[in-house]
Parts: C-alpha cells; sequence; structure tokens
C-alpha cells in the first residue's frame, strides 16, 4: 500500500509538472524537454558506461540549433532519418542473440540520436503551422498514459502469454494487446474532439505511438540488463528513472514526427 502511495504522488506530481509547462507557454514546455533530456542522456551514460561530458555539450548545441535556429526542412528530415536510422540499429541489437558491446563512439551517438533526437523531435511535435498545438502534444501523452495503463491492468488480469521474456519477463501478449486496443479507442476520442487531424489519423498515429513506443520500453529493458541494474535511476519514486518514464516517447517521436509530416504532405 506504501508503494502504490508513493508511485501515485510521484505520477501526480510528474503529470502536475507536464501539464502545467504545457499551458503556461512553448518556452517552458522546450525547457523542461531539454532538462527532461539531460536526465535521461545521464541515466543512459550510466547504464553503458560512457565516460565524459561531451554528450552533454553536443546534445545541448543539437537542442539549441534545431528548436531555436534551424527552421530549413531538408535539415531537419536529415536529423530524423538519422534518429530513425539509429533507432532501427537498437531494433536490430534487441533482437539479436548475441551479446554486442558497443564502442564509445557507438555509445556516444546512440546517446546522441536516440535520447538527444528523440527529445528534439518530441519537442517539434506541438509546433505545427507556426502556432504551439497544446492538445496535439497531450493527445500524444494521454496515449501512452492510457496504453501504458491498460496494458498494465489486462496483463495482471489476464495475461498469460510472455511477449519477450528475455528482455522483460512481465510484459505479456493480452496486456500488449489490452493497452494497444485501449490507445485506439482513446485516440478515436480525441479524433473527434481536437481538428488538427482527425479520427482515423489519430488512430494510425496511435498505431505508431504504441508500436514504437512499446519497443522502446524493451530496448531500454534490454539496455538495463545487459547493465545488471533494474532501474535507470532513481530520481522518481517508485517509477526508476526518468529515462525509465520516458523511454517510450523518446523512442517513438521521430516515427510520430513523421507520421505527422505525411498527414500534411497527403492531406
Amino acid at each position: 500500500m506504501k508503494e502504490v502511495l508513493r508511485r501515485s504522488l510521484t505520477g501526480a506530481v510528474y503529470i502536475i509538472l507536464l501539464l502545467s509547462a504545457v499551458f503556461l507557454s512553448s518556452d517552458a514546455f522546450d525547457f523542461l524537454f531539454m532538462v527532461f533530456g539531460l536526465a535521461c542522456l545521464y541515466e543512459y551514460k550510466r547504464l553503458v558506461k560512457l565516460k565524459g561530458y561531451y554528450i552533454f555539450l553536443a546534445y545541448l548545441s543539437l537542442w539549441w540549433a534545431y528548436i531555436y535556429l534551424i527552421h530549413d526542412q531538408i535539415l531537419i528530415n536529415i536529423l530524423m532519418f538519422i534518429t530513425i536510422f539509429i533507432d532501427v540499429y537498437l531494433l536490430i541489437y534487441l533482437f539479436s542473440k548475441n551479446q554486442k558491446t558497443f564502442s564509445t563512439f557507438y555509445k556516444f551517438m546512440i546517446g546522441l540520436f536516440y535520447i538527444g533526437g528523440g527529445c528534439i523531435f518530441l519537442t517539434m511535435i506541438p509546433y505545427k503551422n507556426d502556432a504551439f498545438a497544446k492538445l496535439l502534444i497531450m493527445g500524444i501523452f494521454i496515449l501512452i498514459w492510457v496504453n501504458d495503463s491498460f496494458a498494465y491492468i489486462v496483463g495482471k488480469t489476464i495475461g498469460r502469454t510472455k511477449l519477450f521474456p528475455i528482455v522483460s519477463p512481465k510484459k505479456t501478449v493480452e496486456g500488449t494487446v489490452g493497452g494497444y486496443i485501449f490507445a485506439l479507442g482513446a485516440a478515436y476520442i480525441m479524433g473527434t474532439q481536437e481538428q488538427i487531424i482527425g479520427p482515423i489519423q489519430w488512430m494510425l498515429l496511435a498505431s505508431v505511438i504504441v508500436v514504437m513506443g512499446s519497443l522502446g520500453d524493451l530496448i531500454e529493458s534490454k539496455l538495463k540488463r545487459a547493465a545488471g541494474v533494474k532501474d535507470s535511476g532513481a530520481i522518481l519514486p517508485g517509477h526508476g528513472g526518468m529515462l525509465d518514464r520516458l523511454d517510450s516517447l523518446v523512442f517513438a517521436a521521430p516515427f510520430a514526427y513523421l507520421t505527422l509530416n505525411i498527414f500534411t504532405y497527403v492531406s
């Protein structure tokens, strides 16, 4: 009971912080995710034993350039495809049976684009037609929360078939499917209320976010298993580290950004 209360209080503070940043101003939202990115990078460094602080400088430089200076879509697309390429590399690592040891260069590049690139595109998502689309980014947060919550509830209730026991023994196929179905329902409802994209587009976006977010969660689980730790950190009592909280969003962000761009192009 005490653990449940601690998790609930931490989750409430986290949600209030996010809501406050989103509805306060776009600058507050940008700053919050810049800080979240630094926290995730710090935990990633510890997981993979990457020495030095150059990755922080590289991330801050990249973040500042793409959030405030670079507005050319070609340059943004180059960063997006590099980030997606690194994410695909991590998917190969996830499904590889061999225990791979990354060199310092690979650790640096993976951290910079998997986490740094993910946080940059997560920050970019709400900027649509030169306006800050608060409901769009909140909708994406809601999709992740609904998927995570109902995946846990369904998995605990009827979960029998292990999804990927070598990496994450507690996740079940039933829980994963249940979370996805409830996320689709939430996406359809949001599509009837939020006019930036329609219900079908919301459901397609939900599919991308849930599938890629689930894979991102498994990738972080494999990194933790390789490091021999249960959580990436302890900054969030009852929830572990910041990377534990944001692994799904960070991995799904460039794919969600690409999906939204496709919607804009075909509409």
